[in-house]
């Protein structure tokens, strides 16, 4: 029989005390949220692209692809809006696992996608309004003139803030994931093709979106069942991946 004094010195060798139930619930509790944000971020970011419309070369030619879509066009929108709060926990999420082994992107990447994140947010909200604008009856002019207003204002800081923020860092966790070798070796080059597709193929291609979707669905959905597979006692704090 192994008395209490046997149990101490077993746990003194180990070098810690076993992890209480409350501290492997909570510890659960993250594993499951940062899988869920890296899952549903991933999900909503795929049907916002698929969704969308074709924007024009102009504000009025937008307004009017946006209205000939109907109601695709403002799921879009909301599916983009709402992918920005899990991007903030799957880009928290990510830094806990590269924390050991790349400390300093565990700290820099998720604090500038969360400002990405943030701006999109924001510009996110004067998308809807668009939207709304597109499909009310009357004439267009107005609108036409006061989003042309809008989007040569200060406010658009908003939206620079977000595309500079998502592109700088994914790149750093995708840095710090291949750093850190955590999750399948093909994620980090996942997520700079995405990028890279994303942000510069949109312009060689039609393609480009959908292509750039699969890719950060990919991704995202590989780095949450690697997020799933790791143990509670991994997401304590202090604890190793």
């Amino acid at each position: 029989m192994t008395n209490n004094a046997d149990t101490t010195e077993s746990t003194a060798a180990n070098g810690a005390a076993a992890p209480s139930t409350a501290a492997l619930t909570t510890a659960r509790f993250r594993r499951r949220v940062a899988a869920g944000c890296l899952a549903s971020t991933a999900v909503l970011s795929t049907a916002s692209v698929l969704l969308q419309p074709d924007f024009g070369d102009t504000t009025a030619e937008r307004l009017r692809l946006i209205d000939d879509a109907g109601a695709s066009a403002t799921v879009s929108v909301v599916c983009f809006v709402l992918a920005q709060l899990p991007f903030l926990g799957a880009a928290l999420g990510i830094g806990h696992l590269i924390r050991r082994r790349a400390p300093r992107l565990a700290n820099a990447a998720p604090a500038i996608a969360v400002v990405g994140g943030f701006g999109h947010a924001v510009f996110g909200g004067a998308m809807l309004l668009t939207a709304s604008m597109a499909t009310a009856a009357g004439s267009r002019d107005p609108y036409v003139e006061v989003v042309e207003r809008f989007e040569s204002s200060p406010a658009m800081i908003f939206a620079a803030m977000g595309l500079v923020g998502t592109v700088v860092g994914l790149l750093l966790l995708a840095a710090g994931l291949w750093r850190a070798a955590v999750g399948p070796r093909w994620v980090p080059g996942a997520m700079v093709a995405f990028v890279v597709v994303e942000f510069a193929g949109s312009a060689l291609t039609s393609w480009a979106a959908p292509m750039a979707a699969a890719l950060y669905l990919a991704a995202m959905g590989a780095l949450a069942m690697a997020v799933l597979r790791t143990t509670d006692v991994a997401w304590q704090p202090g604890e190793r991946c």
